[in-house]
C-alpha cells in the first residue's frame, strides 16, 4: 500500500468514526448527558450571568444604567427602581466598589455636558448612599459627550447617551 493510500484509508476510518454518534450535538445538557450540572451550585457558573453574585448579573439581570431626561439630573421613578435593586445587589456582595460614569447626549458644549454628566453621575451615587451604600464603595467620574453608545442626529440616538452607568469591580481586600 503507498502512503497515499494509507492516508485515504485512515481519514475514511475517522470520517466514519466520527458519524457513529448523529446526536452528539443536541441538547444532551439539557437531558443530563455530557456534564449536565458540571458547573459548581447545581448548573451556576461562577462569575457568569447565572451567578447571582457576579458582576455579569448585575450587568444583566439587575441592570448597569438609568437614564434621564433631556438637561437633567433628578432621578426618575424607573431610575430609582432600578437604583433600588443595585444598591440591594451592593447590600448582599459587600466586596464589590462601583464606579457611576455620568454621559451627556452630543447636543450642547464639551463644558456643559462633563458638568451635567457629574450631577447625573452623582444623583446616582447619592441615591445609592441614601440606600445604604458605604461613601468609601462609591465613586463617580463624567464623560459628557465623550463616549456616546449610539451616534446620530435623532431622539432615539440621544435618550441612550442620556445616563449614568454602574461599573463594577472587586475591591481591593478581595
Amino acid at each position: 500500500m503507498t502512503y497515499f493510500s494509507k492516508a485515504l484509508m485512515i481519514a475514511a476510518v475517522l470520517g466514519m468514526a466520527a458519524c457513529t454518534n448523529g446526536n452528539r450535538f443536541s441538547d444532551a445538557d439539557a437531558a443530563g448527558g455530557y456534564g449536565a450540572g458540571a458547573g459548581a451550585n447545581g448548573g451556576i457558573v461562577p462569575g457568569s450571568a447565572s451567578d447571582p453574585a457576579s458582576p455579569a448579573y448585575f450587568n444583566q439581570t439587575i441592570g448597569d444604567r438609568v437614564f434621564f431626561a433631556v438637561d437633567q439630573s433628578t432621578l426618575s421613578p424607573q431610575a430609582q427602581a432600578t437604583l433600588d435593586a443595585q444598591a440591594q445587589w451592593l447590600m448582599t456582595n459587600s466586596d464589590y466598589l462601583a464606579v457611576i460614569e455620568g454621559h451627556a447626549d452630543e447636543q450642547g458644549t464639551r463644558e456643559y455636558n462633563i458638568a451635567l454628566g457629574a450631577r447625573r453621575a452623582n444623583a446616582t451615587m447619592e441615591y445609592l448612599v441614601s440606600k445604604g451604600i458605604a461613601s468609601n464603595r462609591l465613586r463617580f467620574i463624567s464623560y459628557g459627550k465623550e463616549r456616546p453608545v449610539e451616534v446620530c442626529a435623532e431622539e432615539a440616538c440621544y435618550s441612550k447617551n442620556r445616563r449614568a452607568v454602574t461599573v463594577i469591580s472587586m475591591g481591593l481586600g478581595s
